[in-house]
C-alpha cells in the first residue's frame, strides 16, 4: 500500500502532549511562548504586504474588503426574488426575464465586483455578433429543466485572489458560435434521470477552438481605487468579432417605495486618452469610472421593461435591457442621449485575428480624474483632488494606463505570490501547489452579498402589488426575524447562490488558513440574533430555513480556533467564548426539538444527506411512526464532544466553565449508551450481526426494524471521538471530581469511556460512541473496496447495494435504494445531488480527522487491514493518510497525465488551454472520481486545500 505522509501540524484536532511544566509557562508574559510550552506550535510567519492589509482590515484602519467579488452569478430563480403564491421560484423569475427585470434583493453578472452592500456593481457583458441576447450573466438550466436538477451551462474559472481581493483573476470561455440556449433546454428535457447531463461542450460550439478566452483581472491601488484589466484572446482558426461592454450599475433600491433616493451615473470630463463616467451615490459620494481608449458610453436605467414582460407601461423610456436592444437590434433610441442613468456601459467593438489578444483597461476610483493626473515628467504622488485623499506613492496617475497601470498589476501579482508562499508548503509538487492555489481562489471568489429581509419579503413593498396571503402559510413564514445583509461564503454562486448552514461550517476550515478573521466572522454571523431563530435553531438555507442541517458549527469553531492559533501563534479566546454562548442555545434547541422521547436518540430529517434513505427523511413516513436516526444521534454525540472540548479550553482561565464541561461529558455518555443500548431494553442502533450502525424504523404498533442500508449514516458514529488528556483534567479540579463521581456511580460507563492508557501524567480517557471492537468491525466494511473504499475516497453508500439493492414495500409501492455512483436516478430533493454512491469531501474529511483522533489514543498497536482483505496492516494514522491521498488524487495528474476529476472530457485532459483549469465539484463518481453536481462548489470541496497542506503531497 502506498503510504501518504501526514505532517503532525494541525491535523487531528488533538494537541501534542507537553512534557514541560505548565507553571513555567504561566510565569511568562509572552503568550506565544505559553502556547509553545503547552504543546501548540506556532508557525513562523513572514509578514507579507497582504498580511498587513488583513490586519488593517481587521482593526478597521483601512477597509480593504469593502470591494470584492460579491456579485452573484445568478439572482434570477432564487427564493428572494419569488413572489408567486405557490413558491415556484424558478418559474416566477426565469432567465428570460433577467435582462429586462430589475432585481429586488441583489444583482448578478460575469466576473463582477461590488461594494460590500452592493450599491455599485461592475461586470462584463459580451456579444459575438451571433447570440440572440447580450451575454450579461451565466446561463443554466432550472431545477425543473435539467434531467438532474439545476445546472450552469458555461465554462468559467477562478484563477487567483488574495483574501483582501487586492488582486483577482478569473477566466470566462465565450463561444464564437451562437450560444445554444434552446438546444441545451430541449436535449436536457429529452434525457431521463438515468442519462448523463447534456453539457455545453456536447453541443459542439467549442469545436476547432472557436471561442474567446476572456481574462478579467482586478488590482487595488487603494481601498477605493480599483484597476481593471480585461484581456480577450481569439483561440480559433479565423478572425472573429467580439463586442465587449464593461458595465457599471447601481442596485435598484429606489423602485420599491421605501427609499426614493436615486444614484446617478453620467458622462464626465474626460482625462486624455480615456472616457470618464462620474458616479454619484448617497452612501459613497463621488466615484469615477475611467475607460481607456475613449469607447462609446451608453446609459440607461436599471428599471424593469414592463412593456416587454407584462404588456404594461414603463416608468422611463430607458430600461434595463437597453444595451441588448441597442447592440443586437440597432435600436439607438433605447439608450439615453443625455448620457446619464443608473446603468452604463463602455462599448468596445473588436475584431480579433487568430491567436490575437487585446487588452482593455478601466479604473474605478475615488480620485478626481483631472486632479489625479500626472502633468509633468517625473511627477510622483502628492496630488490632492477635491474631496479625496492624497494619491499615495506607487499609485498610478489617473491618466496613466501604461507603465504605472501595468506596474501596479505586477506589484499586486508579486504580493499575491509572496502571500501564498507563506500558506502553501514549498515542498509540494507544482501540480499540488496549483490545485491548492485554485481552491483558495475559488473559495475567495465565492463570497457574495446576500440580502434577504423575510418580513418585508412576505409583506411586499409599498410600491409593488400586495403578495398573496397564502405566502404567510408558505415558505419561511416562521422566520420573520431574519434580516440578512452581509458578505457570506456561498457553496456555489450559480447553482447555490444562498448560504447553507453546514456547508458554511466546512468552508471556514480552509478559509482559516488564509483569512482566519473572515472564517470567524462567518461562524459568528449565523449565530447572531438576526440569523438564529429565537428558539435557537440555525437557518438551514433559503428554500426552507426551518430544515435541519447537521450540527457542525461547534466543530468548525473549535477547528478554526486551533488553526488560527497555529497559523498566527495567538489564540482568540474571545471568539471561542462568544460562539460557545450562542451554541448553547442551539444545542438546547436540538435536545428539545429532535429528541421527542427524551431517550437521547435523535431525529432530524434529511440532515444534509438528501436522498440517502429509502424514504424521504424530511417527510412523514409512508409507514407511519418515525425514524431513530443513527446519523442524527451521532451528530449530537459529536456536538457534545465539541462543546466539551471548547468548555475545557475556556475553563483553563475561567473555572465557571467546568460545570458546563461536566454537563456535556455526562450528556455524551447518555447518548453513547442510547445508541448502543447494551441490553437496556430498547432497540440499539448497532446491529451486532452485521457489525454496522443503521437507522431504526419505529412503527405505530411498537414494532422496531433496522433499515439495513449500508451508507454514510452508519459511518457517522465514528465522528464522535475525543481524548481527555490528564494534564487538562488535572488543571480543572471541579470537572475532575464531578467526572470521577459520575464514573463511580454509573457502572456501565466503561462501555463508553476507555481508560486503559496510563502515562507519567496520569490516565488518558477516550470518549467515543464506537468502542474498540466495534471500530474494528466498522472499519472492516469501510475499508473494503467492494463496499465503501473507492480508489478516490470513501463512498456515501456501499457498492454492496449494486448487486443487493435495499427494498421496502409499503402500501403497494416499492421504495428502493441502489448503488448509484454518479448522478441520482431519483427526484428526491430535486434530484440534483446524490448520496447513494458518490464521494463527498465534507464527510470524508471528518473520517480522516476521526481516524487521526483514534490513532492519537490507540497508537501504533491498533492496526487494521487497509484495504480490507489485503493482508497489509496499517495503523489508523496510516489509514487516514491513505484516505487523504485518494481524495487529493482526484485533482492531481496521474502517471498518464490525466486528472480523474475531469473524467472523460478530453479537452480538460489534453488541451493546453484547458488542462490546468480545475473545477471543484460538489461530489465525485464513486468508481472513477469524475466531478459531478455543482461544478463550482469550491465551498466544502475546498477542504482539499487543507488535506494537501497537512499531507505534504
Amino acid at each position: 500500500m502506498h503510504r501518504g505522509i501526514l505532517t503532525p501540524v494541525g491535523l487531528a484536532g488533538t494537541d501534542t502532549p507537553a512534557d514541560s511544566n505548565d507553571a513555567a509557562a504561566e510565569e511568562k508574559c509572552d503568550y506565544n511562548l505559553k502556547l509553545l510550552i503547552e504543546g501548540h506550535p506556532t508557525m513562523p510567519r513572514i509578514q507579507t504586504t497582504e498580511d498587513r492589509r488583513l490586519e488593517e482590515a481587521c482593526i478597521r484602519k483601512k477597509h480593504w474588503k469593502r470591494w470584492g467579488p460579491y456579485l452573484s452569478e445568478r439572482q434570477w430563480g432564487t427564493v428572494r426574488e419569488d413572489y408567486s403564491p405557490g413558491g415556484t421560484a424558478w418559474e416566477f423569475f426565469p432567465h428570460d426575464h433577467a435582462r429586462s427585470r430589475a432585481y429586488r434583493w441583489g444583482e448578478d453578472g460575469i466576473g463582477g465586483i461590488s461594494d460590500r452592500h452592493q450599491m455599485m456593481c461592475f461586470g462584463l457583458a459580451l456579444w459575438n455578433g451571433r447570440d440572440s441576447i447580450l451575454k450579461e450573466r451565466l446561463f443554466g438550466l432550472t431545477g425543473n429543466q435539467g434531467n438532474h436538477g439545476e445546472d450552469v451551462k458555461e465554462y468559467y474559472f477562478y484563477l487567483d485572489s488574495t483574501p483582501t481581493h487586492s488582486y483577482m483573476r478569473m477566466l470566462y470561455k465565450y463561444p464564437q458560435a451562437a450560444y445554444p440556449y434552446e438546444i441545451l433546454v430541449e436535449e436536457s428535457r429529452r434525457r431521463g434521470r438515468g442519462q448523463p447531463e447534456f453539457e455545453l461542450l456536447d453541443t459542439g460550439v467549442f469545436s476547432q477552438n472557436r471561442y474567446f478566452d476572456l481574462f478579467v483581472e482586478y488590482a487595488k491601488a487603494n481601498v477605493e481605487d480599483m484597476l481593471i484589466r480585461i484581456t480577450a484572446v481569439n483561440r480559433g482558426p479565423e478572425a472573429a468579432a467580439l463586442h465587449i461592454l464593461p458595465q457599471l450599475w447601481f442596485r435598484n433600491t429606489w423602485s420599491w417605495g421605501k427609499d426614493l433616493r436615486r444614484p446617478l451615473a453620467r458622462k464626465g470630463t474626460s482625462v486624455p486618452g480615456s472616457a470618464c463616467v462620474e458616479l454619484q451615490h448617497w452612501q459613497y459620494g463621488k466615484r469615477w469610472l475611467l475607460c481607456a481608449g475613449q469607447p462609446e458610453l451608453l446609459f440607461t436605467e436599471n428599471e424593469t421593461n414592463n412593456s416587454r414582460l407584462f404588456g404594461g407601461k414603463n416608468r422611463s423610456p430607458y430600461v434595463k435591457d437597453a444595451f441588448h436592444e441597442y447592440l443586437i437590434y440597432g435600436n439607438k433610441a433605447a439608450v439615453n442621449p443625455d448620457q446619464m442613468g443608473t446603468k452604463m456601459s463602455a462599448y468596445y467593438p473588436l475584431q480579433l485575428d487568430p491567436g490575437q489578444s487585446i487588452t482593455l483597461k478601466l479604473r474605478l476610483t475615488d480620485l478626481e480624474p483631472l486632479g489625479g493626473m500626472n502633468t509633468g515628467a517625473g511627477m510622483v504622488g502628492g496630488v490632492v483632488s477635491p474631496g479625496t485623499q492624497e494619491r499615495a506613492e506607487g499609485v498610478p496617475a489617473t491618466n496613466d494606463f501604461d507603465a504605472g497601470f501595468e506596474g501596479l498589476f505586477a506589484t499586486r501579482q508579486k504580493e499575491a505570490e509572496e502571500f501564498y508562499a507563506t500558506r502553501i508548503p514549498k515542498e509540494l509538487s507544482n501540480d499540488a501547489k496549483a490545485v491548492m492555489r485554485q481552491s483558495f481562489s475559488g473559495m475567495l471568489w465565492s463570497k457574495q452579498f446576500y440580502h434577504y429581509d423575510v418580513r418585508t419579503w412576505l409583506e411586499g413593498d409599498p410600491a409593488g402589488p400586495k403578495p398573496p396571503d397564502s405566502r404567510w402559510e408558505g415558505r419561511n413564514k416562521d422566520w420573520t426575524h431574519l434580516y440578512n445583509d452581509d458578505i457570506i461564503s456561498m457553496p456555489d454562486k450559480w447553482e447555490y447562490p444562498w448560504y447553507a448552514a453546514w456547508d458554511l461550517a466546512f468552508h471556514c476550515i480552509p478559509l482559516a488558513l488564509v483569512d482566519p478573521d473572515f472564517a470567524k466572522e462567518q461562524l459568528i454571523l449565523l449565530s447572531r440574533e438576526w440569523y438564529m431563530h429565537p428558539n435557537g435553531q440555525l437557518p438551514a438555507y433559503e428554500w426552507a430555513f426551518g430544515d435541519v442541517n447537521p450540527p457542525v458549527h461547534a466543530w468548525a469553531a473549535w477547528r478554526v480556533y486551533k488553526i488560527e492559533r497555529r497559523v498566527r501563534g495567538v489564540a482568540d479566546r474571545g471568539f471561542l467564548e462568544k460562539v460557545f454562548h450562542k451554541l448553547l442555545l442551539n444545542f438546547t434547541w436540538w435536545v428539545n426539538r429532535k429528541d421527542p422521547d427524551g431517550a437521547n436518540i435523535f431525529q432530524g430529517g434529511f440532515l444534509g444527506l438528501d436522498n440517502i434513505g429509502v424514504f424521504d427523511r424530511s417527510a412523514p413516513l409512508p409507514t407511519g411512526g418515525h425514524l431513530e436516526q443513527s446519523d442524527g444521534t451521532s451528530w449530537m454525540g459529536m456536538y457534545c464532544l465539541n462543546m466539551l472540548a471548547i468548555a475545557l479550553e475556556l475553563a483553563k482561565e475561567d473555572p465557571a466553565y467546568e460545570d458546563v464541561a461536566s454537563k456535556f461529558f455526562e450528556h455524551f455518555v447518555y447518548i453513547a449508551r442510547a445508541i448502543n443500548d447494551f441490553g437496556a431494553g430498547g432497540q440499539s442502533l448497532w446491529d451486532d450481526a452485521d457489525g454496522f450502525y443503521y437507522d431504526v424504523l419505529k412503527l405505530p404498533n411498537g414494532e422496531e426494524h433496522f433499515l439495513k442500508i449500508r451508507s454514510m449514516v452508519g459511518l457517522i458514529p465514528l465522528f464522535a471521538v475525543e481524548t481527555l488528556e490528564p494534564e487538562i483534567v488535572d488543571r480543572l479540579p471541579g470537572f475532575k471530581r464531578r467526572m470521577q463521581w459520575f464514573i463511580d456511580n454509573h457502572p456501565d460507563v466503561p462501555e463508553h469511556i476507555e481508560m486503559t492508557q496510563r502515562s507519567a501524567r496520569g490516565v488518558r480517557r477516550l470518549l467515543s460512541l464506537v468502542n474498540r471492537k466495534q471500530l474494528k468491525r466498522v472499519l472492516g466494511r469501510m475499508l473494503d473496496e467492494t463496499e465503501f473504499f473507492s480508489p478516490y475516497g470513501v463512498r456515501a453508500l456501499s457498492r454492496y447495494h449494486k448487486y443487493h439493492p435495499y427494498e421496502v414495500h409499503v402500501n403497494g409501492n416499492m421504495n428502493r435504494v441502489d448503488y448509484e455512483p454518479a448522478e441520482s436516478a431519483t427526484g428526491v430533493f430535486g434530484g440534483n445531488s446524490n448520496w447513494r454512491g458518490p464521494i463527498w469531501f465534507p464527510v470524508n474529511y471528518l473520517l480522516v480527522e476521526s481516524l487521526q483522533k483514534f490513532h492519537h489514543y490507540y497508537g501504533e498497536d491498533f492496526k487494521v487491514e487497509c484495504p480490507a482483505h489485503s493482508r497489509a496492516e496499517s495503523d489508523l494514522w496510516q489509514v487516514a493518510a491513505e484516505i487523504s491521498r485518494r481524495l487529493i488524487h482526484i485533482f492531481l495528474r496521474d502517471s498518464s497525465g490525466r486528472r480523474p476529476v475531469a473524467g472523460g472530457t478530453e479537452l480538460f485532459q489534453s488541451d493546453p488551454h484547458w488542462r490546468d483549469l480545475i473545477l471543484f465539484y460538489e461530489y465525485f463518481h464513486g468508481d472513477n472520481g469524475a466531478g459531478l453536481g455543482a461544478s463550482h462548489q469550491t465551498g466544502w470541496t475546498g477542504l482539499v486545500a487543507k488535506l494537501i497542506e497537512q499531507s505534504g503531497v
